[in-house]
Protein backbone atom coordinates (compact mmCIF):
# COMPACT_ATOMS: atom_id res chain seq x y z
CA UNK A 1 0.00 0.00 0.00
CA UNK A 2 1.09 4.02 -0.77
CA UNK A 3 1.46 6.25 2.18
CA UNK A 4 0.09 9.43 2.39
CA UNK A 5 3.35 11.26 1.07
CA UNK A 6 3.36 9.15 -1.60
CA UNK A 7 -0.34 9.10 -3.24
CA UNK A 8 -0.27 13.58 -2.34
CA UNK A 9 3.27 13.17 -4.38
CA UNK A 10 1.51 10.89 -7.05
CA UNK A 11 -1.48 13.07 -7.67
CA UNK A 12 0.31 16.01 -8.04
CA UNK A 13 2.72 14.20 -10.75
CA UNK A 14 -0.09 13.54 -12.54
CA UNK A 15 -2.23 16.70 -11.81
CA UNK A 16 -5.42 15.33 -9.99
CA UNK A 17 -7.41 16.70 -7.79
CA UNK A 18 -9.24 13.78 -6.23
CA UNK A 19 -8.32 12.34 -3.24
CA UNK A 20 -6.30 9.45 -3.54
CA UNK A 21 -6.88 6.28 -0.61
CA UNK A 22 -3.89 4.69 1.63
CA UNK A 23 -6.05 1.81 2.50
CA UNK A 24 -3.05 0.10 4.92
CA UNK A 25 -5.56 -1.98 7.02
CA UNK A 26 -6.80 -3.34 3.81
CA UNK A 27 -10.78 -2.53 4.90
CA UNK A 28 -11.64 -0.82 1.39
CA UNK A 29 -9.74 -2.70 -0.73
CA UNK A 30 -11.80 -5.88 0.63
CA UNK A 31 -14.91 -4.19 0.79
CA UNK A 32 -14.59 -3.02 -2.92
CA UNK A 33 -13.05 -6.49 -3.68
CA UNK A 34 -9.90 -5.51 -4.84
CA UNK A 35 -7.83 -7.76 -2.40
CA UNK A 36 -5.58 -10.17 -3.69
CA UNK A 37 -5.53 -13.05 -0.77
CA UNK A 38 -2.24 -14.85 -2.45
CA UNK A 39 -0.45 -11.64 -2.70
CA UNK A 40 -1.74 -10.08 0.48
CA UNK A 41 -2.12 -6.97 -1.02
CA UNK A 42 -5.03 -5.10 -3.29
CA UNK A 43 -5.10 -4.25 -6.81
CA UNK A 44 -5.06 -0.80 -7.83
CA UNK A 45 -8.10 0.75 -8.45
CA UNK A 46 -9.97 3.82 -9.37
CA UNK A 47 -13.79 5.10 -8.75
CA UNK A 48 -15.50 7.79 -9.93
CA UNK A 49 -18.12 8.67 -7.55
CA UNK A 50 -21.41 10.77 -8.98
CA UNK A 51 -22.93 13.59 -6.67
CA UNK A 52 -25.20 11.11 -5.21
CA UNK A 53 -22.56 8.67 -4.01
CA UNK A 54 -22.58 6.42 -6.99
CA UNK A 55 -20.20 4.55 -8.39
CA UNK A 56 -20.52 5.71 -11.87
CA UNK A 57 -17.05 3.92 -13.54
CA UNK A 58 -13.61 1.83 -12.11
CA UNK A 59 -10.24 0.93 -13.90
CA UNK A 60 -9.15 -1.43 -11.95
CA UNK A 61 -5.20 -2.72 -12.05
CA UNK A 62 -2.26 -1.14 -14.31
CA UNK A 63 -5.48 1.00 -16.34
CA UNK A 64 -5.74 2.36 -12.72
CA UNK A 65 -2.65 4.15 -12.55
CA UNK A 66 -3.72 6.46 -15.26
CA UNK A 67 -6.09 8.69 -14.66
CA UNK A 68 -7.58 9.20 -18.34
CA UNK A 69 -10.22 6.62 -18.18
CA UNK A 70 -11.64 8.42 -14.97
CA UNK A 71 -11.21 12.11 -16.62
CA UNK A 72 -13.37 10.21 -19.44
CA UNK A 73 -15.87 9.11 -17.95
CA UNK A 74 -16.35 12.26 -15.67
CA UNK A 75 -16.37 14.37 -18.66
CA UNK A 76 -19.22 11.96 -19.86
CA UNK A 77 -21.04 12.48 -16.30
CA UNK A 78 -20.72 16.42 -16.75
CA UNK A 79 -22.01 15.88 -20.36
CA UNK A 80 -25.31 14.43 -19.19
CA UNK A 81 -25.63 16.53 -16.29
CA UNK A 82 -25.64 19.35 -18.82
CA UNK A 83 -27.81 17.73 -20.91
CA UNK A 84 -30.86 17.23 -18.36
CA UNK A 85 -33.44 19.49 -17.93
CA UNK A 86 -33.51 22.01 -14.84
CA UNK A 87 -35.52 21.53 -12.61
CA UNK A 88 -37.28 24.72 -11.27
CA UNK A 89 -36.29 25.81 -7.60
CA UNK A 90 -38.47 25.46 -4.90
CA UNK A 91 -39.34 28.83 -3.11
Amino acid sequence: MDSFASNREFGKQLGVTFPLLSDWRREVTKAYGLYNEQSGYGNRGTFVVDKEGKIRHIEVGRSAIDPTGALQACDLLTQREMARPKKPEQP
